[in-house]
């Protein structure tokens, strides 16, 4: 029986969404030179106005997402009792669920502004 030395070690639910959030940093310092040079001018141009709306659009998503897990969570209480489970609201795994849900939107927003920055 051959043993499997590479596997790699299960990464819990939501740990992607974390990582993809360390690119944070790197798409501030892409886009700093292009706000600079749009606060030199009047008016809000197309970037800044850009950055904002996404920034809105996605803590819009992260609450619906959390809600809607938390939600998930509940109607999974008496059913996860029935069957002798810990209640995923009373052991944590509901509120880890529903902040991992709550980061996916910004997760693939800072993604893909990376990508489009980048460029």
């Amino acid at each position: 029986m051959k043993s499997n030395s590479r596997r790699r070690p299960r990464q819990p639910a939501g740990a992607k969404a974390v990582a993809d959030l360390m690119l944070a940093p790197a798409v501030v310092m892409l886009r700093l030179p292009v706000m600079a040079a749009e606060a030199s001018g009047l008016g809000w141009r197309e970037e800044s106005v850009r950055a904002i709306s996404e920034k809105m659009a996605a803590v819009a998503e992260g609450v619906a997402a959390a809600q809607l897990s938390l939600v998930d969570s509940f109607s999974r209480f008496w059913p996860e009792v029935m069957t002798g489970r810990a209640p995923s609201l009373l052991n944590g795994v509901a509120l880890e669920r529903s902040v991992h849900a709550a980061l996916k939107p910004a997760s693939r927003r800072v993604k893909a502004n990376f990508k489009r920055l980048g460029k």
